[in-house]
């Protein structure tokens, strides 16, 4: 079956298709895909990978056509950062 692995970076994106057997999880798409070759830094959090946008476990079973998704960690919180802005926006009124 056909499935496509993703990871981004700020400068730099990958989307590798791969052919995977029936049964295949997410942690042995990501080995097949060999990503972690083009991304020698990245580091995989079992809680930061999906399908499609939704949160998946390494172990889950993919799908033909399925899209493993590889999260990076935030480098801000995104309810600080919406915050800060709605302060700045009330200092200039």
């Amino acid at each position: 079956m056909r499935i496509e692995v993703v990871y981004a970076t700020p400068g730099r994106q990958a989307l590798i298709r791969v052919e995977a057997p029936k049964g295949c999880t997410v942690a042995e798409a990501i080995d097949l895909s060999g990503i972690q070759g083009e991304f020698p830094d990245m580091v995989i959090d079992p809680g930061a990978v999906g399908v499609f946008s939704q949160k998946v476990s390494l172990d889950h079973v993919l799908r033909p056509g399925d899209r493993v998704e590889i999260y990076r960690p935030l480098l801000a919180d995104p309810k600080e950062m919406r915050k800060q802005r709605a302060a700045r926006g009330a200092k200039k009124g």
